[in-house]
Protein backbone atom coordinates (compact mmCIF):
# COMPACT_ATOMS: atom_id res chain seq x y z
CA UNK A 1 0.00 0.00 0.00
CA UNK A 2 2.99 2.34 -0.01
CA UNK A 3 2.76 5.28 -2.51
CA UNK A 4 -1.46 5.08 -2.32
CA UNK A 5 -1.64 7.34 0.24
CA UNK A 6 -0.32 10.12 -2.70
CA UNK A 7 -2.95 8.88 -5.05
CA UNK A 8 -5.72 9.16 -2.23
CA UNK A 9 -4.02 12.66 -1.40
CA UNK A 10 -3.89 13.70 -4.88
CA UNK A 11 -7.57 12.91 -5.28
CA UNK A 12 -9.48 15.43 -3.47
CA UNK A 13 -7.70 18.18 -6.04
CA UNK A 14 -8.47 16.16 -9.15
CA UNK A 15 -12.54 16.33 -7.96
CA UNK A 16 -12.90 19.66 -6.96
CA UNK A 17 -11.48 20.58 -10.77
CA UNK A 18 -13.16 18.21 -11.92
CA UNK A 19 -16.60 19.47 -10.49
CA UNK A 20 -15.87 22.90 -11.21
CA UNK A 21 -15.30 22.32 -15.20
CA UNK A 22 -18.49 20.48 -14.84
CA UNK A 23 -20.30 23.49 -13.61
CA UNK A 24 -18.71 26.05 -15.82
CA UNK A 25 -17.62 28.05 -13.44
CA UNK A 26 -14.26 30.01 -12.82
CA UNK A 27 -11.68 29.55 -10.32
CA UNK A 28 -12.88 33.42 -9.09
CA UNK A 29 -16.19 31.79 -9.12
CA UNK A 30 -15.97 29.10 -6.98
CA UNK A 31 -13.11 31.36 -4.76
CA UNK A 32 -16.08 33.66 -4.25
CA UNK A 33 -18.97 31.62 -3.47
CA UNK A 34 -16.64 29.57 -1.06
CA UNK A 35 -15.35 32.66 0.53
CA UNK A 36 -11.83 32.15 -0.52
CA UNK A 37 -9.31 33.50 -3.07
CA UNK A 38 -8.40 32.68 -6.51
CA UNK A 39 -5.46 31.94 -6.26
CA UNK A 40 -5.82 29.32 -3.14
CA UNK A 41 -8.69 27.45 -5.37
CA UNK A 42 -5.65 27.52 -8.27
CA UNK A 43 -3.38 26.12 -5.63
CA UNK A 44 -5.76 23.43 -4.25
CA UNK A 45 -6.80 22.52 -7.81
CA UNK A 46 -2.80 22.01 -9.04
CA UNK A 47 -1.81 20.04 -5.88
CA UNK A 48 0.27 22.66 -4.10
CA UNK A 49 -2.02 22.26 -1.29
CA UNK A 50 -4.38 18.95 0.08
CA UNK A 51 -7.87 19.88 1.05
CA UNK A 52 -9.11 18.06 4.04
CA UNK A 53 -12.05 15.03 2.90
CA UNK A 54 -14.53 17.73 4.79
CA UNK A 55 -13.52 20.71 2.26
CA UNK A 56 -13.89 18.46 -0.55
CA UNK A 57 -17.39 17.69 -0.20
CA UNK A 58 -17.96 21.51 1.35
CA UNK A 59 -16.59 22.39 -2.12
CA UNK A 60 -18.49 20.34 -4.00
CA UNK A 61 -21.89 20.74 -2.17
CA UNK A 62 -21.31 24.81 -2.99
CA UNK A 63 -21.20 23.95 -7.04
CA UNK A 64 -24.67 22.06 -6.52
CA UNK A 65 -22.41 18.56 -6.69
CA UNK A 66 -22.40 15.69 -4.25
CA UNK A 67 -19.71 12.71 -4.37
CA UNK A 68 -21.41 9.22 -3.76
CA UNK A 69 -19.04 6.53 -2.29
CA UNK A 70 -20.77 2.89 -2.53
CA UNK A 71 -19.06 -0.56 -0.95
CA UNK A 72 -19.64 -2.77 -3.97
CA UNK A 73 -18.59 -6.83 -3.61
CA UNK A 74 -15.18 -7.12 -5.91
CA UNK A 75 -15.03 -9.30 -8.60
CA UNK A 76 -12.40 -10.50 -10.54
CA UNK A 77 -13.81 -9.99 -14.20
CA UNK A 78 -10.91 -6.83 -14.83
CA UNK A 79 -8.43 -9.17 -14.10
CA UNK A 80 -9.90 -12.30 -16.02
CA UNK A 81 -10.34 -9.65 -19.16
CA UNK A 82 -6.01 -8.78 -18.73
CA UNK A 83 -5.54 -12.51 -18.51
CA UNK A 84 -7.28 -13.13 -22.05
CA UNK A 85 -5.13 -10.41 -23.91
CA UNK A 86 -1.60 -11.86 -22.38
CA UNK A 87 -0.99 -14.39 -25.33
CA UNK A 88 -1.95 -11.82 -27.62
CA UNK A 89 0.60 -9.80 -29.86
CA UNK A 90 0.70 -5.83 -29.34
CA UNK A 91 -0.90 -6.01 -32.41
CA UNK A 92 -3.73 -8.46 -31.88
CA UNK A 93 -4.61 -6.80 -29.02
CA UNK A 94 -5.06 -3.02 -31.07
CA UNK A 95 -7.28 -4.74 -33.58
CA UNK A 96 -9.37 -6.42 -30.66
CA UNK A 97 -9.53 -3.07 -29.14
CA UNK A 98 -11.13 -1.57 -32.06
CA UNK A 99 -13.05 -4.07 -33.03
CA UNK A 100 -14.69 -3.46 -28.99
CA UNK A 101 -15.29 -0.09 -30.43
CA UNK A 102 -16.94 -0.42 -33.44
CA UNK A 103 -19.41 -2.51 -31.80
CA UNK A 104 -19.76 -0.12 -29.15
CA UNK A 105 -20.19 2.88 -31.72
CA UNK A 106 -22.88 0.41 -33.67
CA UNK A 107 -24.67 -0.33 -30.61
CA UNK A 108 -24.95 3.94 -29.88
CA UNK A 109 -25.96 4.20 -33.33
CA UNK A 110 -29.27 2.12 -33.28
CA UNK A 111 -29.40 3.34 -29.82
CA UNK A 112 -29.89 7.16 -30.99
Amino acid sequence: MAGMGNQIKGMGNDLVREARRRVGWTQARLAEEAGTTQSAIARLESGRTSPAFDDVIRLLRIMGLDLDFMLVERDDSDWIQAQRMLPLSTDQRHEHRRSFVEEVDLIRARAA
